[in-house]
């Protein structure tokens, strides 16, 4: 089992030299390279040249550090074409990138239109007929995962999904702060689990509350249904989530994937929330 960490808590303040550091000084082996402006940014081209792959490998070196992943989110799925060829284009970059960095992995998320599900996944297949030959010449593994607003939520269909693909090396993201989203508001972390089987390859760990709690009005938008969704990052034991059950369905399943720090909401005291976060993974995994 590999742990890493997303070092989102300091992508708006911190340099990649010293995010790199600051990954090492929590006590991780891995970082899942994330999003960050100076790098490679939500559904932007990359802004990477060679001395930042050079500069990153020596960063990573230095403090002991090895990439996990690399965690584009591009708009693959859109059903608007120039949108989506536009993502194909900032994708096959940030496969050349991943390439470089001597990275065999990379994760995302479905991404597209909730609102128009047919047409995104005729995009996101669209898009991956054109992109997958790239990802087995470059030897490069993919793992992805749903979220709230892709149109794919539910973790059922995201199976169906990748098994439609049929790629022993596309597998599934499993996002534990999505999981009441999963299900639309049970959040049975087990079940979910279970349907993935042999496709989950990698667990985000994160806590969250259950936004269809309270007869639906734990979150009151105005105006009534307004399309948006609302979840997030939260601290192990701040939400909702049934992190016992989570545990030891993954103790059970002998689980030897990439388990990583996914909690987002307190860039003011990172180190405070991985104390409290990496406590809770390894208890809960019992790792040494």
């Amino acid at each position: 089992m590999r742990l890493a960490y997303d070092p989102s808590h300091y992508r708006d303040n911190t340099n990649l030299r010293d995010t790199i550091e600051n990954v090492a000084r929590l006590g991780y082996e891995y970082v899942e390279l994330s999003p960050r402006e100076d790098f490679i940014w939500f559904n932007q081209y990359p802004k990477v040249d060679k001395q930042l792959i050079k500069d990153l490998k020596r960063y990573c070196s230095d403090a002991g550090v090895k990439i996990s992943s690399v965690l584009p989110v591009q708009q693959w799925s859109s059903p608007v074409e120039e949108v989506r060829e536009a993502a194909v284009r900032n994708w096959k970059r940030c496969i050349e990138i991943t390439s470089e960095l001597d990275v065999d992995l990379m994760n995302t998320e479905f991404a597209g239109d909730k609102t128009r599900p047919t047409d995104s996944e005729a995009a996101f297949v669209k898009s991956m007929d054109e992109l997958m030959p790239l990802f087995e010449k470059e030897g490069i593994r993919l793992n992805i995962q749903s979220h709230p607003h892709d149109f794919i939520e539910l973790n059922t269909e995201a199976v169906r999904m990748i098994r439609a693909l049929d790629k022993d090396w596309i597998k599934l993201v499993y996002s534990v702060p999505h999981a009441f989203f999963y299900d639309d508001g049970i959040g049975d972390v087990e079940q979910h689990l279970e349907e993935a089987g042999d496709l989950l390859d990698h667990v985000l760990i994160a806590d969250t509350l259950n936004h269809k709690a309270a007869f639906g009005l734990r979150y009151i938008i105005n105006p009534p249904g307004a399309n948006v969704t609302i979840h997030q990052h939260l601290n192990p034991g701040e939400g909702e989530i049934n992190f016992d059950a989570l545990y030891k369905k993954l103790r059970e399943m002998k689980f030897d994937g990439i388990v990583t720090n996914a909690v987002f909401a307190y860039p003011d005291r990172p180190e405070w929330s991985n104390e409290l976060t990496l406590k809770s993974i390894k208890e809960g995994l019992h790792l040494d």
